[in-house]
């Protein structure tokens, strides 16, 4: 009886744990019903704002990154706090930074053409991506890996080739003098969004490239 006590309250501890990481880490589920937008609606500043990301071979070798133009977007502001918002993402405008291939025999502008390509984010089919936020709620602890002075869960649907899912990670969020900022940081899984270069998981074409895609938003809004 003893040790079955012992190993409950490891069990319990552990589950109460996992349930506390979670609640503060970025997670992933079915599209949710958008925000409505209430106060004021600020333009999202597309000559500052951007979405940045990076991605790697298994094992974390041979990183590649680069950046996305958002190419309209707005939130709502109501009480200086963040209620809503949407960004349309310009797939097109995928960019990956030179410095980031440093093989002799490859080039940057070959991995652009083939991110665009059928292979990855198909873009002659699919110009654009878009996030529209469904919560913001106070960020209850600090969140490993989150972006610096985060205080906020941000929660949205992603959409990706078509394809929705609802994605919750901390963001510092900031309003003030009638602008609005959001920056985060977080990690998701490409094939949550069907998004795989292989035929199949046996396929040494998937295996050889990570699932897990960084991703970083710094969004400022003002007003129109």
């Amino acid at each position: 009886m003893k040790k079955f006590s012992v190993l409950t309250l490891v069990a319990v501890t552990l589950f109460i744990t996992a349930c506390k990481k979670n609640s503060n880490e970025t997670t992933t589920g079915e599209e949710q019903q958008v925000a409505e937008k209430k106060g004021e609606v600020l333009a999202v500043n597309l000559q500052t704002s951007k979405v940045d990301w990076k991605a790697f071979h298994k094992g974390g070798f041979a990183p590649r990154w680069g950046t996305l133009a958002i190419k309209s977007g707005e939130v709502s502001i109501e009480a200086n706090e963040l209620t809503a918002g949407d960004f349309v993402i310009d797939m097109q405008s995928i960019k990956v930074d030179p410095a980031s291939v440093t093989e002799k025999d490859k080039k940057y502008s070959e991995l652009e053409a083939h991110l665009k390509s059928a292979d990855f984010f198909d873009v002659e089919k699919n110009p654009t991506a878009d996030f529209k936020i469904t919560s913001v709620t106070a960020l209850g602890a600090p969140a490993k890996d989150a972006v610096e002075g985060a205080n906020k869960t941000v929660s949205g649907n992603l959409t990706l080739k078509g394809k929705a899912v609802n994605v919750t990670f901390p963001a510092k969020v900031t309003v003030a003098n009638g602008t609005a900022t959001l920056q985060a940081k977080f990690t998701v899984n490409r094939t949550d969004w069907d998004i795989k270069f292989g035929a199949s998981e046996a396929d040494p074409a998937e295996w050889m490239i990570s699932k897990d895609i960084e991703i970083g938003i710094n969004v400022t809004a003002e007003k129109k």
